[in-house]
Parts: C-alpha cells; sequence; structure tokens
C-alpha cells in the first residue's frame, strides 16, 4: 500500500489535501495492548494502521521486559538448581560455571523470535505497520517521524493511544546506564556483580534481583514500605522474603534512599533507617525499580485537546474513551495495574466497543504475578482490602510442603491463600507462592468469574499428585477446615 510523504509545507496546508493515507483505526504503539487491539480491530473489519517509534515491534514487554526478564530467570534457576539440588536428584555434574553473555545472547534469541512473530501477525491481518514517532496535528491526523527525518500524514476515524511506560527514578538516584541502570540494562549486564543495591522490592526489583542472587551476586534490596511486593497479599510478601533469603539476600524495609552515586567502579547509597538513622551501602551497581510513570511524550496531546492528569496519565471513561470521544487510550497510560495482560484485555475491549459490541472487564479479576522462584499469584481482594472494606470473610491456606508433587520436585517452599465471603462462600481473593503457580492462578480466575464458593472448587477432581491440588486443599481449608492432607 502507497503511503503519501508530505514535507513541512504540506503538513501545514493538511486540511487542504485528501493526499493522506485513512484507516478506521490508527494504533499508536506496538506493546501487547496496542498489537492486541490492532489485530482485533483488524479482525472486526477494520482498516488498521499500527505506529511503532522502534524497529521491532512487540513493546516493553517482549523488548526490555516481560519476555527477556522471564528468559534470564529461566536460566537462572537452571543455573541454581545444577549448583544445589541436582545433585539430590543424582545428577553430578563437574566444572559447573555460569556463561553470562551466552544467557543473554539465548535471551536476545527469545526477544526477536518473539517480536518477529508479532510483524507475521500484522502481515497476517493486513495491518499496516509504521515505524516512527507518531504524534497528533489535530484530533484525527498523525504525524510520523521517521529515523531519517522525513515525515508522513495519516488520518484515522479512531485513535488508540497505546505508548506504555518507562522507568521511573527521582533526582536522588540518577541514572547513568552504566552502574546505576534500570530494568532495561539489568538484562544486558557484561558481568555478574558483585554487590546488586536493588532500590525498590517490588515486582521488578524481586524478579531481577533474584536473577543475579541466584547466579552468585550478593543482592541487598532497599525498600520504603515494609516487606516484599507490597502491592500484594502480605502473606505473600513474607513467604517471598524467606525463599529469596535463603540466596543470601538483605533486606532494609522501611528505608528511604537519599543519595546515589557512582564513584567510577562502584556505587553508594545514602540510606534513612525506620530510626532516623544514616546508613552506607556500597556495591558495584545499583538497579533502580521504583515504578514505572505513564510515557505519552512526543504525543503533542495538545493539538487533539487532551492533557494528561498530575500523574502523568490519560483519563478516560467506562468505555475507555478520552474527553474526545473517537481517541481511546490504554495499558500503563491509564488507571489500573500496569500489567501486560491488562492493555490485551483493553485492546479487545476497544476493538469491540468499536464496532458496537458490548465487552466488560472485570478488573477485580486481573491477576498479579511475580515470577521468582517460587512464583507468585494473586487475583481478587487481598486480606488487608477485605478487612479495610469491612467485608466478613474467612480464610483457608494449605502448605507446599504438605503436597506430595512438591516434594517429589523438591519445591516445598511456598503456601495457597483463599479468601472466602463468611456467609455466602464466595471466593474473594485467592493469594499463591509456589511451583507454577503463575498458570495454577488461572483457576483461581475461572471460579471467581464465575463467583464460584470455595465449597465449589472443594468439589472439584483435581489430578494427583499435582500442584493444583493446593488451591483444592485451601478451599477446602476455608470451607468448615476441612483440609485432608493438613
Amino acid at each position: 500500500m502507497y503511503h503519501w510523504q508530505v514535507n513541512k509545507r504540506q503538513l501545514r496546508s493538511h486540511k487542504k489535501t485528501t493526499l493522506f493515507m485513512e484507516y478506521d483505526v490508527i494504533v499508536i504503539g506496538s506493546g501487547p495492548g496496542g498489537y492486541t487491539g490492532a489485530i482485533r480491530c483488524a479482525q472486526l473489519g477494520l482498516k488498521t494502521a499500527i505506529i511503532e517509534k522502534y524497529p521491532s515491534l512487540g513493546g516493553t514487554c517482549l523488548n526490555v521486559g516481560c519476555i527477556p526478564s522471564k528468559a534470564l530467570l529461566d536460566s537462572s534457576e537452571h543455573y541454581y538448581n545444577a549448583a544445589h539440588t541436582f545433585a539430590e536428584h543424582g545428577i553430578k555434574l563437574a566444572d559447573l560455571q555460569v556463561d553470562l553473555a551466552q544467557m543473554i545472547a539465548r535471551k536476545a534469541s527469545v526477544v526477536e523470535q518473539t517480536t518477529k512473530g508479532i510483524t507475521f501477525l500484522m502481515k497476517k491481518n493486513k495491518i499496516d505497520e509504521l515505524h516512527g514517532v507518531g504524534s497528533f496535528v489535530d484530533p484525527h491526523t498523525i504525524k510520523i517521524t521517521k529515523d531519517d527525518g522525513s515525515e508522513q500524514v495519516i488520518k484515522g476515524k479512531n485513535i488508540i493511544i497505546a505508548t506504555g511506560s518507562k522507568p521511573m527514578s527521582f533526582p536522588s538516584m540518577p541514572i547513568d546506564k552504566k552502574r546505576v541502570i534500570t530494568s532495561t540494562e539489568a538484562l544486558t549486564l557484561q558481568e555478574i556483580p558483585k554487590h546488586m543495591i536493588v532500590i525498590g522490592a517490588g515486582v521488578i526489583g524481586a524478579e531481577l534481583g533474584s536473577v543475579y542472587a541466584r547466579l552468585g551476586s550478593k543482592v541487598s534490596f532497599v525498600e520504603f514500605a515494609d516487606s516484599m511486593i507490597p502491592t500484594m497479599d502480605k502473606t505473600m510478601g513474607k513467604e517471598l522474603q524467606k525463599s529469596i533469603k535463603k540466596l543470601g539476600a538483605d533486606f532494609y524495609f522501611s528505608h528511604k534512599v537519599t543519595k546515589v552515586e557512582n564513584t567510577g567502579d562502584e556505587v553508594i547509597v545514602n540510606v534513612d533507617t525506620p530510626k532516623g538513622e544514616q546508613i552506607t551501602l556500597t556495591g558495584d551497581y545499583c538497579l533502580v525499580s521504583v515504578g514505572r510513570r505513564p510515557y505519552t511524550d512526543g504525543l503533542n496531546l495538545e493539538a487533539a485537546g487532551l492533557k494528561t492528569d498530575d500523574r502523568g496519565k490519560l483519563e478516560v471513561d467506562n468505555h475507555l474513551r478520552t474527553s474526545v470521544p473517537h481517541i481511546y487510550a490504554l495499558g500503563d497510560v491509564i488507571r489500573g495495574a500496569m500489567l501486560a495482560h491488562k492493555a490485551e484485555e483493553e485492546g479487545t475491549f476497544i476493538a469491540e466497543t468499536i464496532v458496537g459490541q458490548k465487552p466488560h472487564i472485570h478488573y477485580r479479576l486481573i491477576p498479579g504475578v511475580v515470577y521468582t522462584w517460587p512464583e507468585v499469584a494473586s487475583v481478587g481482594y487481598t486480606e488487608e482490602e477485605v478487612k479495610k472494606e469491612g467485608i466478613p470473610y474467612k480464610v483457608g491456606s494449605f502448605p507446599f510442603k504438605a503436597l506430595g508433587r512438591a516434594r517429589a520436585s523438591m519445591d516445598v517452599d511456598g503456601l495457597v491463600k483463599v479468601l472466602a465471603h463468611k456467609e455466602t462462600d464466595e471466593i474473594l481473593g485467592v493469594h499463591m507462592i509456589g511451583a507454577r503457580t503463575a498458570d495454577m492462578i488461572a483457576e483461581a480466575v475461572v471460579a471467581m468469574e464465575f463467583r464460584a464458593s470455595a465449597e465449589d472448587v472443594s468439589r472439584m477432581s483435581h489430578a494427583h499428585p499435582t500442584y493444583t491440588e493446593a488451591f483444592k486443599e485451601a478451599c477446602l481449608a476455608a470451607t468448615d477446615n476441612r483440609a485432608i492432607n493438613m
């Protein structure tokens, strides 16, 4: 398909010309929300274009987030098991060592395969793939500025903003991408750190910190909150800390970082303790993982009549429309958790809304996962939330160490915790830490989508021996304390 190239003079007079490609939908950003939304739009018969500023599609998740971090997590887990558990399994190894360069190369190969798969899907669905920085000229017109400085202008009846997020920092923690790094640089280190200081013990910090702890780094977590993964159920944070502590990690909770300085070969981190004292941590790398910020830089939102709130997010209604009705937004640039699968659901939701369907998203039932080992997975209310809202509840839990399948694989850390309504027995929340809980949580989501009770799940047959039996047993425990194997 031919795309009309325009110069600056043509751009200024764009309202007088009809030489622009016109689309039913233009998607700005090709992360999970963007490419999913584009595919669903195309499936529904809408002429669709997708704009991506970087050479490869997939956004943060596929290029420098979800996929590459999981590749390194798996590699580090294999090495750790080879070093610490293989002998007990009867597998003897000699001269075991880490080839970090090969780990990074394998990770890069996984990323390349995955992003090429997205390009294939664009072609399969006849979606026009355009590269460059997309910005609004007016509410229906998008200018694409390419790397070589050339410009292309297209028009859309509907526009979806799916530009994602970037790592956040503070002035006291200047990122130099050498010694003071973000998650992006942590995925391409050339050496295993001797001592990595991780600022923030949330999902990203926990995952990448655990990668290098398994590979032999001393890891120190400095967290402003009072536990690991502080947005999740408190029980999960406590259990995850127990597991990661076995890797030799140190934890500084309720501590505030006041200054981070790269002195050349070292990073010095000044920290205020809960008692008002000051301590200094010294390492060779400092990973800053204090959250992410919505990324709308360069969009020229004002030209479309849009603006962000004080947190940098775009406000949307229940149909994910912005204040300009034909412009939608999704994922990390709007309210809610910054999760790839949340953005995917929103991409599908917007596409179906555009054609007049009535889709729905149950935001309370979008699961959260931490891909450490053991994995952590959660859906629904936390115990802290039901207490705060005054909801009558009961708790059932079951430890992995009482599970035959977990003992067979030597994955005995963790538990499953079920919160159920005290009067109706409806499942309100499920929180898991243990082997394969990232996959197990889907069963809880299905049950809760159909408003199942703990009794309902406890009556379902679960194959033996499996990890999912822990969910059934936790539901039995929540139902009159009827767990069989505990």
